[in-house]
């Protein structure tokens, strides 16, 4: 299993990614759903490189130019709702993919104990294509987790890109138990070194759901 830290070589992701984390700049919602956009653009490019490409002829006004075009089919998968404008990202730069959406959420049993929940899916079929399945924060890795057996319903894919913003050394860990070590890469910006008690990394960002869209009742 590859798993690629972007944050190890220097470059404008992480701008980005110090913008998120600032408990000031956080604060302009509309500034921190283009910067986790921005993040998810520049991870599908990077992804983008390690995919099959072919040459295909193109009519100009002038001419026939051969360009090197990408042939895996993609389908970006999200869990509802912190996923979605990191998906976003994505999808700027993978317009032709599919897309799956997952809703998972922490149940609490009391302050520090919960169970994932999985209630909603949909999704195309996956079988023998490249899925990719985003959100932002790793923490534990049992939304991962569940939100991809939820999607083995519809197939089993090619290769899987699992692919986040913020991990916790936890919950990489745990991706390489759980999920098929000859076609996964790990793709994040960077990994932090904990999570707390509440299962959340630190020193991570907080809860981007509510940075990005308003505080849950």
């Amino acid at each position: 299993m590859k798993i690629i830290n972007l944050s190890e070589t220097n470059s404008v992701l992480n701008q980005y990614l110090a913008e998120i984390r600032d408990v000031e700049i956080q604060k302009d919602r509309l500034r921190f759903r283009r910067n986790i956009e921005r993040i998810g653009e520049i991870m599908a490019y990077e992804m983008s490189k390690t995919f099959d490409y072919s040459n295909k002829e193109v009519k100009t006004p002038l001419g026939t130019a051969v360009v090197a075009t990408c042939d895996n089919e993609v389908v970006l998968s999200t869990i509802l709702r912190a996923g979605l404008p990191f998906h976003q990202g994505f999808l700027q730069y993978f317009d032709n993919a599919e897309n799956t959406f997952v809703s998972a959420y922490r149940k609490y049993k009391d302050t520090l104990k919960f169970d994932i929940h999985v209630e909603y899916i949909a999704s195309p079929r996956i079988d023998g294509k490249t899925f990719v399945l985003t959100d932002p924060m790793l923490a534990t890795g049992s939304s991962m987790e569940l939100s991809y057996k939820a999607v083995l319903t519809k197939g089993t894919p090619k290769e899987i890109h699992v692919a986040c913003i913020i991990a916790s050394q936890k919950a990489v860990d745990y991706i390489k138990e759980v999920f098929p070590e000859e076609n996964t890469t790990i793709w994040c910006a960077v990994i932090d070194p904990e999570v707390n008690d509440h299962s959340y990394i630190v020193p991570g960002l907080g809860d981007v759901g509510d940075l990005a869209y308003g505080e849950k009742e």
